[in-house]
């Protein structure tokens, strides 16, 4: 199994060609539907004006050219199929044409939050490695080390939303490369060894269940790098004491990783919605009692990884015993 090395895939792409593709089909059924109205009026004249003996025994006449009643309802209905599928298809061609500058923007928009975010880089981490100097310098007991710890808290906040900005916008704009087949199961193991750490912390569990190996074609480290953002998103919302679980199942063609927490669940947005960039919530997500307003870029960039590969992520359920989320991608056969 190969990829295409030119070919470039990403979300904002096949949202358009979504998009592109459902204003087609409704401009097609709308056309459709007109047609369909001209033909069952033109059908009910003929119906109306011509008796049923002459419907199917039309009289000869040499003077005047005579046309079979039935074959005229015929090629009026022939007629009508080939204008709604010429409707359909000239919708499909000029709606493609008018999404095109939207693409357009949305490349455009990519290439400055790149470059935005390389020049943002530089300054934080000096800005970080500054203040951690400056907090190994205060005594411990000085009135200004807890402020000083928030500063470099912030910043830390910064730089991972930088990295996430620019990893975004790289992964949006890069052709799918070869990748070897790699096991799930290992990046995914990775991941949650690294976020136990932070867990551990807010007094939260993290159990692991994949009894099989899970082969993918996708790099290891864009498998962790999801998995992480997804138990991020547990860990940060989920109640104290609580327990979060990751399986990994093995379908004949998919691969899935679904995490699930046991807080409040997905409130105040469309749980579809949370994998945008910067959607925003008016309510508490994921319990604990924090209020989240903001979802960041972390999922999107899971979806962005996901469908760059072939795959998919999606709210399983969200309730108020929990929420899991899946990360499905192909499974890959060994050669």
């Amino acid at each position: 199994m190969t990829r295409s090395t030119d070919r470039i895939v990403d979300s904002d792409t096949l949202a358009i060609r979504r998009a592109s593709r459902l204003v087609g089909a409704r401009i097609a059924i709308a056309c459709a539907a007109v047609v369909a109205v001209v033909m069952v009026a033109v059908f009910v004249y003929i119906l109306s004006e011509i008796s049923p003996g002459e419907l199917f025994e039309p009289v000869p006449d040499t003077e005047n050219l005579q046309v079979s009643a039935v074959k005229l309802l015929r090629a009026a209905a022939v007629l009508g199929v080939g204008l709604i599928v010429l409707a359909g298809v000239l919708s499909w061609l000029v709606t493609r044409r008018a999404v095109q500058p939207l693409g357009d923007v949305l490349r455009i928009q990519r290439a400055f939050v790149a470059d935005a975010s390389h020049e943002l880089r530089t300054p934080l981490a000096v800005l970080d490695a500054r203040l951690q100097i400056l907090q190994r310098t205060l005594p411990a007991d000085d009135p200004s080390a807890s402020v000083v710890a928030e500063l470099r808290s912030d910043a830390k906040d910064l730089i991972h939303i930088v990295n996430d900005l620019l990893e975004s916008a790289e992964i949006g704009g890069a052709a799918v490369p070869d990748t070897a087949i790699v096991d799930m199961v290992t990046a995914v193991d990775t991941a949650v060894q690294s976020m136990t750490l932070i867990a551990v912390d807010k007094h939260i569990t993290i159990e692991l269940d994949a009894p099989h190996p899970a082969p993918v074609r996708v790099p290891a480290t864009s498998i962790t790098r999801c998995v992480v953002a997804l138990l991020d998103n547990a860990v940060r919302f989920a109640p104290s004491e609580s327990i979060i679980t990751v399986g990994v199942t093995v379908t004949k063609k998919t691969v899935a990783v679904t995490v699930r927490d046991r807080g409040p669940g997905i409130q105040g947005i469309d749980p579809a919605r949370i994998f945008d960039r910067f959607a925003h919530s008016g309510t508490a997500v994921d319990g604990g009692g924090e209020a989240r307003t903001g979802f960041g870029i972390g999922l999107s960039l899971v979806r962005e990884i996901a469908v760059r590969y072939g795959g998919s992520v999606h709210v399983v359920d969200s309730s108020a015993a929990g929420t899991a989320i899946a990360l499905t991608l192909p499974w890959a056969k060994h050669h």
